[in-house]
């Protein structure tokens, strides 16, 4: 951009008329488009050299610091520098030329301020974006900071909860206990090595949230009901780990399972996810709850509108007895 800039610039002086006349009556005489060609190449790299320094010195050292006394100055300093060039090139070139003030200001005072300003504008126009990049990677390295607070919140919390369900097995002395403690080795895999990253593949996200399930209903057994159906999932697709676990967590934390099924949901369709959880559920049940009640649904909804913004859509409701909880986002 800068090169395409000062090509473009340098063909303009080409078209303008001398500052200076030709004296004919000079021993020397110089073709004037010889002379005109000099000059004006001379002029450009004048100009350049007042962009930048313009852009890198003056301004940041006396605009930002309000010394607009100095700056003037400075300015008009360099005014004066390139007047003393001017007449020392003619001179030079042919010492009968005569220097005219008029022409001087015709041809370089409007020159002059338009560099001036470009160079203050673009200057300020520099540091703009590079706050506003600085702001974003802050906003960024808080988010992260924030998202990863979230999800040790949420592990514990799962934690606490599925090593209650081997507890409970172990004390009825079940077959059951090895299994559920392989599942229970490849879930605290899956949180220790995968929910570290920022996204994981949707299937192995749906895989996690199968062996959690499996393991609630190896704990409550054939008393309770969980319909869990799944389709379009694929690999193709993915998503922020440890996302989707607190809603049905919710379910079997605070549901009343008992009183009929569970119905778990998740359909893919044209890169869109489609989740939802249907349970029964009691006022009176719930009404005293223990220290850590509603932490996983206030972190998901808080993660969500980190990640996603309105890239997604979160229903919560209750309603006849059932709370339901439907997600619909966009996936990466």
């Amino acid at each position: 951009m800068h090169t395409a800039f000062w090509i473009l610039f340098f063909l303009v002086p080409f078209l303008l008329q001398p500052s200076f006349q030709k004296n004919t009556l000079g021993e020397r005489p110089v073709h004037p488009e010889v002379r005109s060609f000099y000059f004006n190449l001379m002029k450009c790299f004048f100009w350049m050299a007042l962009f930048y320094v313009n852009t890198f010195f003056f301004v940041p050292r006396f605009v930002y610091k309000r010394k607009y006394f100095s700056y003037i100055l400075s300015l008009v300093l360099v005014l004066v520098l390139l007047s003393g060039l001017e007449v020392s090139f003619f001179i030079i070139v042919d010492d009968n030329a005569h220097f005219k003030i008029s022409g001087f200001l015709m041809f370089n005072l409007f020159p002059f301020l338009f560099i001036v300003a470009s160079g203050t504008a673009y200057r300020m126009f520099l540091d703009k974006i590079a706050e506003e990049n600085k702001s974003k990677e802050k906003e960024a390295e808080n988010l992260k900071s924030e998202l990863s607070f979230l999800r040790s919140q949420i592990s514990p919390h799962f934690m606490f909860n599925v090593i209650n369900n081997i507890v409970a097995l172990a004390r009825k002395k079940s077959d059951l206990v090895e299994p559920s403690l392989i599942k229970l080795s490849s879930l605290m895999r899956y949180f220790l090595y995968e929910s570290n990253a920022e996204k994981v593949p949707l299937e192995k996200e749906v895989e996690y949230l199968e062996s959690y399930i499996s393991l609630q209903q190896q704990r409550f057994g054939k008393n309770v009901v969980i319909n869990l159906s799944t389709e379009g999932v694929t690999n193709n697709y993915e998503i922020e780990p440890m996302l989707l676990i607190p809603f049905v967590e919710n379910a079997f934390k605070h549901g009343n399972l008992h009183k009929g099924p569970t119905d778990i949901k998740l359909r893919v369709k044209n890169g869109e996810l489609h989740f939802s959880v249907v349970n029964p559920y009691s006022e009176k049940l719930n009404e005293i709850k223990d220290e850590t009640s509603g932490i996983g649904l206030a972190n998901v909804q808080r993660r969500l509108n980190l990640l996603y913004g309105k890239r997604h859509s979160l229903l919560i409701a209750k309603k006849d007895g059932q709370f339901l909880v439907s997600l619909e986002l966009k996936l990466h």
